[in-house]
């Protein structure tokens, strides 16, 4: 029995009014005894929601009609037939689509994702014709507590992961590789930072996806997933490439120093981690929103967050191993770096074929290119901030907090961005916004009002102080960081962090919007450019802190043992 169907025979024993009918082995399922336990599963997965996704398979099951069950009224039936009816159409259109994409199509940058695909006039008056007088199915109504549940557990797991990456970089910082070529720490926030432009661009993208049905066609899904997923191994590859440039020149400038064998480890630490830690996280990815979908949980509010869950510490632990090792080579063996650099390099072109066979992908492997390559740079300049402090031995304790404030901020900004671009994408025309959204940007807009969008902003910045206390304490706990917890730091920590998810809130509403009123996918180009604004923020108001902390005597004997 899926999840589903559990949570709606559970939704049975809270009244009345739902009346959904549960098929099973023995004909029928009788709720459990709990009402609190019932409740807790009816609010996890909320019932409209997996209706919603149970109606959409069901309608496009080899073309089968879905069955006429006794609805609470008459309309949703109705709307249900029509809902059928034109993804019927988009699925045999999709089809065509998909095997004609030698020209491209025309496609823009917003259409891929698009519910009901390309319509003539023609098409588009019939579609009217068929939908007048009918209620057409639209997302359903989250609360305020459903949303927090969902989010809760995926954010978590991502707090937690950001700890174990801290807590590894306070430990590879000592390091050899880290000590005598302290331009790694530049490609530190840059490579944590692909998560960002690469892992939760892709949840976003798919989770966009599932929502207005563009996976409910197994073709199309699997089209769609191996596209991306080579798209992304592209861009993985050459932003990894212009990180270690970046890196390079960023830390050449200030010195006035160059070494060509340090700066060929560089590249090669860069390439090879960004290309490996984005397979890996792109395949874990991929389950989760296909995992999502089934259990009927809203991607939008997991696949984000779990896409950064252990995106840090992995990429952290590759990036030091590979670093490492090349370190200990650069003696006995200098040709290994120009090798490892050169293997990964000559694999680009293959994935820019296999990327290229899809219109979505294939478009954005012409114009995703901004987004990424400008956040890369945003980030090595929060890198450059890193390295500098970490230089101080007064301030080398902000290295365990760094991948945390970073990480936190990232993942609720990039799980406000994916639903307000989903919402747009459900409920607007390309170019064109909803009223609230009209006119001059006001902070109140972001937090004020009653839509779902202001909703998941007051629960998303609810959630700062308590993660980042749990997380602070997690830290305490494993004895790393080597600063005390005063109620000082703590105040001037938590304060920190709040003003950077609060300014990024305001900015993904103000920048979501803009780009979708100038005719660009949100999911494509938001997210890289608020996390990696998330990696500045967050490094130089921590580093601010750290500072102000060492200025009013906050400090411990052992800061940067």
């Amino acid at each position: 029995m899926s999840i589903q169907n559990l949570g709606g025979a559970l939704g049975e024993s809270l009244g009345s009014s739902l009346t959904v009918r549960m098929s099973g082995a023995g004909g029928g399922w009788k709720p459990a005894p709990s009402a609190r336990i019932a409740s807790i599963f009816q609010t996890m997965v909320p019932t409209g929601y997996a209706k919603l996704q149970e109606e959409r398979l069901a309608m496009v099951d080899l073309g089968a009609k879905p069955e006429a069950g006794p609805l609470q009224n008459g309309y949703r039936q109705e709307a249900a037939h029509a809902e059928g009816r034109r993804l019927l159409e988009r699925a045999s259109r999709s089809s065509a689509t998909l095997s004609d994409c030698g020209d491209g199509g025309g496609y823009s940058e917003t259409e891929p994702m698009l519910a009901e695909g390309r319509l003539s006039g023609e098409e588009a008056s019939n579609e009217e014709e068929d939908d007048e007088g009918v209620d057409i199915l639209n997302m359903p109504k989250e609360s305020p507590l459903a949303m927090a549940l969902q989010i809760l557990v995926p954010f978590l797991l991502a707090g937690f992961g950001t700890v174990s990456a801290g807590m590894v970089l306070d430990i590879v910082q000592h390091w050899d590789a880290f000590q005598y070529i302290t331009e790694i720490f530049i490609l530190v926030p840059a490579l944590l930072g692909l998560k960002g432009n690469l892992e939760m661009t892709l949840a976003s993208r798919l989770s966009t996806a599932v929502n207005v049905g563009k996976m409910d066609s197994p073709i199309e899904k699997w089209n769609l997933i191996i596209g991306n997923l080579a798209l992304k191994q592209v861009q993985a590859t050459v932003v990894g490439f212009l990180a270690a440039v970046a890196a390079v020149v960023l830390g050449w400038i200030p010195e006035g120093k160059f070494q060509m064998s340090h700066a060929v480890l560089l590249c090669s630490s860069s390439v090879a981690t960004a290309f490996i830690a984005s397979l890996l996280q792109g395949i874990i990815m991929v389950g989760v929103i296909v995992g999502s979908k089934k259990t009927g949980i809203n991607p939008d509010n997991v696949a984000t967050p779990i896409a950064a869950s252990f995106g840090d510490l992995i990429t952290l632990a590759i990036l030091a191993w590979i670093s490492q090792g090349l370190y200990k080579c650069l003696d006995s063996y200098p040709y290994v770096s120009s090798l490892v650099c050169a293997f990964f390099m000559c694999l680009t072109p293959l994935w820019i074929v296999i990327s290229s066979k899809h219109p979505a992908s294939r478009t954005l492997l012409y114009s995703g290119w901004e987004p990424v390559i400008t956040a890369m740079v945003i980030s090595s300049i929060g890198g450059l901030i890193l390295d500098k402090t970490v230089s101080d031995p007064n301030l080398a304790g902000i290295v365990v907090y760094t991948p945390v404030i970073n990480g936190i901020g990232g993942n609720l900004v990039a799980i406000q961005s994916s639903r307000i671009s989903t919402h747009l994408h459900f409920h607007c025309a390309p170019g064109e916004v909803p009223d609230e959204a009209k006119g001059c940007y006001y902070p109140c807009r972001t937090f004020c009002g009653t839509g779902a969008n202001h909703r998941s902003a007051q629960v998303l910045l609810l959630l700062v102080i308590p993660g980042h206390l749990i997380f602070l304490y997690t830290i305490h706990l494993m004895k790393s960081g080597h600063t005390t917890l005063t109620p000082i730091f703590m105040s001037v920590y938590l304060a920190a962090a709040l003003l950077q998810v609060l300014l990024l809130l305001c900015i993904a509403d103000w920048m979501v919007y803009s780009m979708w009123r100038n005719g660009k996918d949100p999911d494509s180009f938001s997210i890289p450019y608020l996390t990696a604004l998330g990696d500045l923020l967050g490094t130089a108001l921590l580093a601010i802190s750290f500072h102000f902390l060492w200025l009013i005597g906050d400090q411990d004997s052992d800061v940067g043992d």
